[in-house]
């Protein structure tokens, strides 16, 4: 794979991932835990960050002190701080730039397939999914930003 090509795809994947992480800085504590669980939306979207740039699937496993309540649809026993999500963010971007900067084309096209969800995708199909769905709770955050505090970062055109 050309370099512009995953310099590229990292810009715009780590553009999601910084708005992700301005969303989650800029979030007053009082707000964290209200019945719009700000912390649990960040969450969730780190957790299948992380478990989508997992190449296999099923070696996947999130780090302490998260679990793999989210393959249960059960909210974790506890509210995870800002301070956690933060690191687990930042070990994702880490993760991700990796990834996208050493992706080859047999690894592009290499099938991801999560047998229990029925996805089936290339990997950088699976890639560009992924920065979709960063992307969505990034703006959900922004949304519950606006309505509770009238504020919300702004927008990030490329990864810093």
């Amino acid at each position: 794979m050309q370099n512009t090509t995953k310099e590229l795809l990292w810009n715009q994947f780590g553009a999601s991932i910084d708005m992700l992480e301005n969303a989650i800085l800029m979030c007053p504590i009082e707000f964290w835990n209200t019945k719009k669980k700000f912390w649990y939306n960040a969450y969730h979207c780190l957790f299948f960050l992380d478990y989508y740039l997992t190449l296999n699937p099923l070696d996947f496993s999130p780090p302490e002190p998260f679990t793999d309540s989210e393959f249960e649809d059960k909210f974790p026993e506890r509210v995870y701080t800002k301070e956690e999500l933060i690191s687990y963010l930042s070990s994702c971007r880490k993760k991700c730039r990796s990834l996208v900067m050493n992706l080859t084309d047999e690894m592009a096209d290499q099938r991801w397939i999560n047998y229990s969800r029925t996805m089936d995708y290339s990997v950088l199909e699976l890639l560009i999914y992924n920065l979709r769905h960063v992307q969505h709770h990034a703006a959900q955050l922004n949304l519950i930003l606006r309505q509770d505090i009238d504020a919300a970062p702004e927008w990030v055109s490329r990864a810093n």
